[in-house]
């Protein structure tokens, strides 16, 4: 069985990613995993292997505001900010999860930003 050669592209690039960027609890990192429908980013000490804050556009609060997929993307990264800030988290490293930093992926790193994250 073949594997797609985008999934394979993508995975090669991650692993990439990852091996240069990590996070601890007081600079956690932001992974940011898409899929064609929704969008996912959390804040994970690489330390403990834990996830310290999460959001995602399958939230009731996100889910009901009306916009297309960037706009719940921004929508994301702000409540992905207001829960690290709640948590006594600043500043962290972003991981693209081997996505291009583009659409989506950017509005996410975009929201978060204006949510008080800085990296």
């Amino acid at each position: 069985m073949a594997l797609d050669q985008k999934v394979v592209r993508r995975q090669k690039l991650r692993w990439r990613i990852r091996a240069r960027v990590s996070g601890s609890a007081t600079k956690p990192r932001l992974s940011v995993y898409r899929s064609n429908k929704d969008i996912y980013a959390q804040l994970i000490d690489d330390a403990t292997g834990t996830t310290l804050a999460s959001a995602n556009s399958r939230q009731k609060d996100i889910a009901a505001i009306a916009g297309n997929k960037v706009e719940k993307s921004v929508n994301v990264g702000k409540s992905l900010a207001q829960k690290a800030i709640a948590a006594g988290i600043e500043t962290c490293v972003f991981d693209r999860g081997g996505y291009l930093y583009h659409g989506r992926v950017k509005a996410i790193a975009d929201g978060a930003r204006e949510g008080g994250l800085k990296f």
